[in-house]
């Protein structure tokens, strides 16, 4: 009886050893395999240039406006939207004034739509710079600019932006045209000047940066 106590005390320790080593071998398994998942992911991360990872963390955004030739505008990201950046001319400026009667809020007094200090004529710190958010404010789509006067639009058309989804229709400041389904102007996003071309979308104009 001795011995076979003796025998079966001796195997049982024997698979206590054997579990013990194979616990100890998968958790150091598991332990490379997570740093290796990390060092994995860093390679990843720094590839990202400071503005790709600027764009996604919803961070201002930085535009070079002397860049953007009169009468034309260029599209930047930020959190996620288009924003368009026009550089109107004197005569683009100049047709805002005339358009009043037909908008829907010529005044901007929708005031969520855009910043207090651009709640002006022609919706901007600078009157021929123009900085919107590309989205139409009736169900989310992203209009098509339609800069130039006249062409397709009509002949009173002076230039600004149409929405082929439902068909409403803005200004060259984001203003909404009456009878567009659209109930309100677009949205002119928080921004300020770092130089006098150096744009940084995202940030009030009264804030630090």
């Amino acid at each position: 009886m001795s011995d076979n106590h003796d025998g079966k005390h001796q195997a049982s320790s024997q698979l206590n050893v054997v579990d013990l080593e194979k616990r100890n071998f998968l958790i150091a398994t598991s332990a490379v395999g997570a740093v290796g998942c990390a060092a994995a992911a860093v390679p990843f991360v720094l590839s990202m240039t400071p503005s790709e990872r600027a764009k996604a963390a919803g961070a201002p955004v930085e535009v070079d406006v002397s860049k953007i030739a009169p009468g034309t505008m260029v599209t930047v990201e930020w959190r996620g939207k288009p924003v368009w950046i026009i550089n109107r001319t004197d005569e683009m400026t100049a047709e805002l004034h005339k358009s009043n009667d037909q908008l829907t809020d010529p005044e901007s007094d929708v005031v969520s739509q855009q910043p207090s200090y651009c709640k002006n004529a022609d919706r901007s710190l600078k009157p021929n710079l123009a900085v919107i958010v590309g989205i139409c404010t009736h169900l989310g789509c992203s209009p098509t600019a339609k800069l130039q006067a006249k062409g397709d639009m009509g002949e009173n058309w002076s230039g600004g932006f149409f929405c082929p989804c439902h068909g409403s229709k803005f200004d060259l400041a984001g203003r909404v045209f009456k009878g567009s389904p659209a109930p309100i102007n677009l949205v002119v996003p928080p921004y300020q000047y770092l130089t006098e071309n150096t744009l940084l979308i995202g940030v009030d104009t009264k804030e630090k940066v």
